[in-house]
């Protein structure tokens, strides 16, 4: 058995951690949600601009397809290989060193001479960009316990804001200076929050002295022993499949017909998405006080009714068409957000010593999701049209709320 509760004394350590001070000022907090932000967003700036970047590197449609997939792989291997080591390591230093490979990654991405490097940046910028998830648990940590749904909920606003206004600015930027101006720019960014960072962050004592091996053997563990983190990863998961499908083909399906739209309408899209993060503070608030297994029900519900209700497109005009897109992405967002935030509030208080693995299980169920929806998107446009990508959400949404209906069967 791998797990922290066997094979190793912890009692000095998270005694120590115990004493720490946990006083959390609303300026770190905020510096916390930014960063969570800025580094999350660097996963979905080609989103919007992969019209633009097939074109200019010569690359197929399915090459191209490949970049968001790679990303988001990339991601999940990040999550599984490199979150657990919050727990053994100084988080700080973590956090600084992952800060530093997102910007080299981010620099190649804006250098790629052709779809090969750009493909390898979007693996590395995957890999290093769960610096975010990183610093979620250093928020969950340093909160007091009764007012952590609300600031988890506060960083996660700021992880969420990140990844929607992202499409926003790269398509703007994309538009008025070239796609490689948009990754350079967020190199220089994720600098401007490393900086802060190194200033702003207090170090963390480490919660175990389990070997780096042991340390992923231990993940197995906590799998196994814990249902209420199976359910969340599963819930997360199969509703992050709808929320990635949606956003990774929007651009595709509004620059073709019968929309003809550039990248940066496409883009602006993410402002509706970011109305629905907003009211994440809302959720956290509402697994604080009623509990958090209520609110995963109606964030994937909400989801749930925001796809199915895209499956009246063709029955609309044009204008009415985009005011539906809209108004869908910004109560699926909010509902995918309240259940992430949900779903954070429950796994943070399982087992408090392993909260970088646990928050790591979590997020590589989801951005295992994600890299399915990327990819399932894709072909469901490809041999369905944007109907078929919406029936992929719709299902994805409806098993995620079933999960969480029957949660004695995960």
């Amino acid at each position: 058995m791998t797990s922290i509760s066997t094979g190793e004394t912890l009692g000095s350590i998270q005694c120590a951690n115990d004493r720490a001070p946990r006083a959390l000022s609303s300026g770190l907090v905020l510096l916390l949600a930014g960063a969570a932000g800025v580094s999350v967003a660097s996963l979905y700036y080609a989103q919007p601009m992969l019209g633009v970047l097939g074109a200019n590197l010569h690359a197929t449609a399915q090459q191209i397809g490949w970049v968001p997939t790679l990303t988001q792989l990339g991601y999940a291997l990040g999550l599984l290989l490199l979150a657990p080591l919050g727990d053994r390591f100084d988080r700080r230093r973590i956090i600084l060193c992952k800060v530093a490979l997102l910007i080299l990654a981010l620099l190649s991405a804006a250098a790629a001479p052709h779809i090969g490097v750009l493909l390898a940046a979007s693996l590395s910028i995957g890999l290093a960009g769960t610096v975010a998830q990183d610093i979620v648990p250093a928020a969950a940590t340093l909160a007091p316990e009764a007012h952590r749904g609300r600031i988890v909920g506060t960083v996660m606003t700021g992880l969420l804001l990140g990844v929607l206004l992202s499409r926003v600015v790269s398509g703007v930027v994309a538009e008025l200076f070239g796609w490689r101006s948009m990754f350079l720019g967020a190199a220089i960014a994720v600098g401007l929050l490393g900086c802060a960072l190194w200033r702003g962050l207090p170090a963390f004592a480490p919660t175990t002295r389990l070997s780096y091996g042991a340390l992923l053997g231990s993940l197995g563990e906590l799998w196994r022993r814990h249902p209420a983190l199976r359910r969340a990863a599963l819930a997360q998961g199969a509703l992050a499949i709808g929320f990635s499908a949606f956003w990774s083909t929007l651009a595709v399906m509004l620059h073709g017909a019968p929309f003809h739209l550039g990248s940066a309408v496409a883009g602006a899209f993410g402002l509706a998405g970011a109305a629905g993060a907003l009211a994440a503070p809302l959720a956290g608030r509402a697994a604080d006080r009623r509990g958090p297994e209520r609110v995963t029900r109606i964030g994937a519900a909400m989801a749930l009714v925001s796809f199915a209700a895209m499956l009246a497109m063709p029955l609309l005009p044009l204008a009415g068409q985009l005011a539906l897109v809209v108004v869908a992405a910004i109560v699926f967002d909010l509902g995918f957000q309240s259940m992430l935030v949900a779903h954070q509030t429950i796994v943070y208080g399982i087992e408090p010593a392993a909260r970088s693995r646990l928050n790591a299980v979590l997020f590589v169920g989801m951005f295992t999701g994600m890299a399915l929806g990327a990819g399932l998107g894709s072909l469901m446009l490809s041999v369905a049209g944007w109907a078929g990508v919406v029936v992929l959400a719709s299902v994805s949404a409806a098993v995620a709320l079933g999960l969480r209906w029957a949660p004695g069967r995960a």
